[in-house]
Parts: C-alpha cells; sequence; structure tokens
C-alpha cells in the first residue's frame, strides 16, 4: 500500500505541477490580450475607430494616408470593413461606442443609415465624423465630403464634350442608395438635360467594383453592340471593368470617364483609354476625415464640415497626379500630415500643388 500511495502522489504531483504551470500560461496570455487585444485603446493615446464600406481600391489607397497621419500624430486607430453590409457596419460602430473610443470615422455602406449608432455615440460624448460618402445625419459631429455633385457633372461634361453632345451612353452606378451613386448622378442627370442628344441606353450598379462591371458591361454589349457610344463611370474601378469587358470584345474607340484617380485610372488618363478622371485622392481625403475627428476628440478648434472639391484629371495634368499617386507616393506620404493640417486651415482639402491649383 505504501508503494502504491507513494506512486500516486507523484503522479498528483505532477499534475497539479502540469495544471500551475497551464494556469500562468493562460493568466500570462490573459494579460496579453488585455492589454494589446485587438480592439483596445492604448492608454494615453487618441484611439479613433474607423469603419469603411468596403476595402476597394479608394479605400486602400485611403488607408495608407490614415496610417500615414495617425503615426505622425500618434493616433491609435481600429480599422473595420464592413464589405458592404449595413448591419456588419452597425455592428463595428456599436463596439467602438461599448470600447470607449476617442472619435469614430465612418464610411457608410449606405445614406440614411446608423441612426441609432449615431445617437448613441452622441449620448456617450463620442464625436462621430462620416467621410468620402454622406450618412445625411445633422446629429453629426463632422462631415467630411467630396462634392460628389459636382465630380458627376465635371465626368458627364468630359463626356459631352468628347460625343460633341449627341451619342449614346451607358452609366455604371455605385451601390444603390449610397450618397456617391446618388449625387453623382444627380452631377450626370444636370448635364444630359443640357444635352439632348445624349441618349442612356442603360444604367445599372456595379458596386464600386471592377469585376461586376466586366460583366454588366458584357450584357450591354450583347444587347447593344455598336450602338454604345460612351461609358460614363461612377467611379475608375467600374470604368476599367467597362474597359476590359470592351477590349475581350474587340471592341475600340469608345471615349471612357471615371472618378477618384486611383493608381490604373490615372494611367488609363494617360494611355488615352480613359478622356480623363476627377481626382479624389483617397490618401489625402481619408486623411483629412481622421484629421478632424481627432481634433474633435481633443477639443480643438477646426472646421467640421469642409468640403473635397475634385480636379479634373486630363492628359494636361495626369503626370503630376501620377507623382503624387504612384511613381514618388513615398515622397508625397511622407509630407501628407503636415499637408493635411494645412489643408484643413485654408479649406482647400483637394490641394496637393498639382498644376493650376491654389492653396
Amino acid at each position: 500500500m505504501g508503494s502504491d500511495y507513494r506512486k500516486g502522489a507523484t503522479l498528483k504531483f505532477r499534475f497539479l505541477s502540469r495544471f500551475t504551470a497551464s494556469a500562468a500560461v493562460v493568466a500570462v496570455g490573459g494579460l496579453l490580450l488585455t492589454g494589446c487585444g485587438a480592439g483596445d485603446p492604448d492608454v494615453g493615446k487618441t484611439t479613433i475607430g474607423v469603419s469603411v464600406y468596403d476595402m476597394s481600391s479608394f479605400v486602400t489607397q485611403g488607408k495608407e494616408g490614415i496610417d500615414a497621419y495617425a503615426k505622425a500624430r500618434d493616433i491609435n486607430v481600429l480599422w473595420n470593413s464592413a464589405n458592404l453590409d449595413v448591419s456588419t457596419q452597425a455592428s463595428q460602430i456599436d463596439q467602438f461606442i461599448n470600447q470607449k473610443v476617442n472619435a469614430i470615422l465612418v464610411d457608410p455602406v449606405q445614406a440614411g443609415s446608423l441612426q441609432p449608432q449615431v445617437a448613441a455615440a452622441k449620448a456617450a460624448g463620442i464625436p462621430i465624423v462620416d467621410v468620402n460618402a454622406s450618412l445625411q445625419n445633422d446629429a453629426l459631429s463632422g462631415s467630411v465630403q467630396p462634392d460628389d455633385v459636382a465630380a458627376g457633372q465635371q465626368e458627364a461634361e468630359m463626356m459631352a464634350k468628347a460625343l460633341n453632345g449627341n451619342g449614346n451612353v451607358v452609366i455604371l452606378q455605385g451601390p444603390l442608395g449610397g450618397s456617391g451613386e446618388i449625387d453623382r448622378g444627380k452631377g450626370i442627370d444636370k448635364v444630359l438635360a443640357a444635352n439632348p442628344g445624349m441618349k442612356v441606353l442603360a444604367k445599372d450598379t456595379a458596386n464600386w467594383k471592377r469585376d461586376e462591371a466586366v460583366n454588366k458591361m458584357k450584357n450591354w454589349i450583347s444587347a447593344f453592340g455598336g450602338q454604345i457610344n460612351g461609358v460614363i463611370a461612377e467611379n475608375d474601378d467600374m470604368g476599367l471593368g467597362a474597359l476590359q469587358a470592351l477590349r475581350e470584345a474587340g471592341i475600340s474607340g469608345v471615349p471612357i470617364v471615371g472618378i477618384d484617380g486611383i493608381e490604373d485610372g490615372l494611367k488609363a488618363v494617360k494611355s488615352g483609354d480613359f478622356i480623363g478622371t476627377s481626382l479624389q485622392h483617397g490618401t489625402v481625403e481619408m486623411a483629412e476625415g481622421l484629421a478632424v475627428a481627432a481634433k474633435l476628440a481633443k477639443g480643438e478648434k477646426v472646421n467640421d464640415k469642409p468640403v473635397y472639391t475634385m480636379p479634373a484629371i486630363t492628359r494636361d495634368n495626369v503626370d503630376q497626379a501620377l507623382k503624387n499617386v504612384v511613381t514618388e507616393k513615398d515622397a508625397f506620404i511622407a509630407k501628407l500630415p503636415q499637408l493635411v493640417d494645412d489643408n484643413l486651415t485654408s479649406g482647400n482639402l483637394a490641394y496637393e500643388g498639382l498644376p493650376g491649383q491654389q492653396k
């Protein structure tokens, strides 16, 4: 019995030793998760929760600007993408409020959404700002928006000039119900009304996505063939999708115009595949949204409703735009934080030294 007792005691000791060691690991792991876990605000830093509609080319570009500004101004950013789902975005905002972040920046999926979340943030004393796309909510603490009506008008005027006011066009829209789709559409409609010789063969959403635009354009080519004289795309990605579909169908010479001035869009302008675009430089605009949210969180004086007016990009000025967006991007991002603060002071959010731009 003594031998059995000693054997049992030894096994019990080994079990307790392993249990104690495992518990210690769990405890340390718990401390690490508490101190550094996803979504835990860093002590001593301004923490801003960011929720974007999707990781489009524009938003991906914008994240670079947000990251650069955050690093330079000692801001902790909690980043989430809603993948074009309103309920997902609502949950992300709810989480930010529960985490007691210092401010919230949202690039919304849909205009008019997130009303309970905006109200909850306001009740909690957390500034909430929309950027790039509008929530159309008067209870917001701030709003950093492009003039999308002017951008839609600008691209449609480029098309009207290319077609001499006569021809059949197709229109690729953004996600239906989003402020970008609504407002860019208003601008396009204004130009079409002034040019009765331009007819709309078809218009539909491709949700800002290049692959969806390829499929949509293929359907229109099958339906209308050589009747299509021009493509008005409410963003560059969709215009690039239309370009791909036209090439695959062996069709050339159809003018295409876009909006945003992403890398591939600017290259298309330089090559002549696009007649033009409007530069909504996500790196700049999204960083300006973060800056406004941070300044509101800190109680600093700032224009809380600045407007980003997109410059037209044609072959005349595309080379300088390409430097800022592509070929000399690192140098541009290095000076971005100061540019953002200067632009917020001057009120010219789109300024970045392009030919013809005034501070």
